[in-house]
């Protein structure tokens, strides 16, 4: 279900109402939290994480079940260790969000390094169709920002339910060369898309839901996967380019890597090109494991007849 549409006419009203104020009021507190240096904002955003990781069990848990997963050979408390990180990585991405949606373009340049990036340069200089294959790790937020800021990119999105925060975050997106399409749009707006010569910034690793996935393994697990990627490809004759921004430590910073293209990619098998782009996913992941996004559900669309990994969430 779509979230409800703001207004056209009223708006300054709209968004002044009342029931609009906590979201004001933390959207103010993370515009001024954005001026500190990174590394003060990462101290503080790490110690938010492990806060976080105590008061949110619904998360933790949900963590725990994907890592507990994709990491069977761990042990628990090597894999307890994980989900901590995890929480502590995410917590600095939060407070790093007022910097990707707020911070100058000098700043942004300054604190998101790009490694690898011939292989995104060769395929711009041969004219190529670019799709940039771009698992859901924390730092995707300003990878994107990022390299918006070379040439203009588009991503497939969701709309944030909350207005006050779908305001700001689609602002904050689109300041630079990043244009965003919905991701109910009909399949051929993203191929004309992609034809045109705006690379697409695309992020299909979460679940699916009702959108006829193929069940194909993702760290030994039969995981709903979409088929896009591969028709996609075929479609506009892109080049696949692997491409993850990672947070480096202490506060240093972030760092967009390109890897290089893949090679015989598509093929005339979609569950074969979706089995492949999980792999692609997978061997990124396993560079630095802690920076995914484990609070998503990735598996919870089963096979037909299989039980859910995760516990029925209460209704409130």
């Amino acid at each position: 279900m779509a979230p409800p549409p703001i207004p056209k006419t009223g708006r300054l009203r709209f968004f002044l109402h009342p029931r609009h104020w906590h979201c004001w009021l933390g959207v103010g507190l993370l515009r001024v939290i954005s001026l500190l240096p990174l590394p003060m904002l990462a101290w503080g955003g790490r110690n938010l994480g492990a806060l976080l990781y105590y008061i949110h069990p619904s998360r933790r848990q949900i963590a725990t079940i994907n890592i507990r997963k994709c990491f069977p050979e761990l042990t628990a408390a090597a894999q307890t260790q994980m989900v901590k990180r995890h929480f502590r990585v995410f917590g600095q991405t939060l407070l790093d969000m007022g910097i990707a949606w707020w911070a100058s373009p000098q700043r942004l340049r300054r604190l998101v390094a790009v490694h690898g990036r011939q292989h995104y340069d060769r395929a711009v200089a041969d004219g190529r169709s670019i799709i940039l294959l771009v698992p859901h790790f924390v730092g995707l937020e300003m990878g994107g920002l990022r390299l918006s800021l070379d040439r203009s990119i588009c991503a497939v999105f969701r709309h944030v339910d909350n207005e006050v925060l779908r305001l700001i975050v689609e602002k904050g997106r689109t300041r630079f060369g990043l244009s965003l399409m919905e991701y109910n749009k009909p399949f051929i707006t993203l191929v004309k898309k992609v034809r045109s010569g705006v690379p697409l910034y695309y992020l299909p690793d979460q679940d699916p839901r009702k959108r006829n996935p193929a069940f194909v393994p993702f760290f030994g697990v039969s995981t709903a996967t979409l088929t896009t990627l591969g028709r996609l490809t075929k479609l506009t004759d892109a080049v696949v380019i692997p491409c993850y921004c990672r947070q480096l430590p202490g506060g240093k910073g972030y760092e967009v890597a390109f890897k290089p293209p893949l090679k015989d990619f598509p093929t005339d098998n979609v569950v074969s090109d979706a089995e492949r782009m999980n792999r692609e996913i997978e061997r990124v992941v396993r560079e630095i494991p802690e920076q995914y996004f484990w609070l998503h559900k990735r598996f919870k669309t089963r096979p037909a007849g299989e039980a859910s990994f995760y516990p029925k969430e209460k209704r409130r």
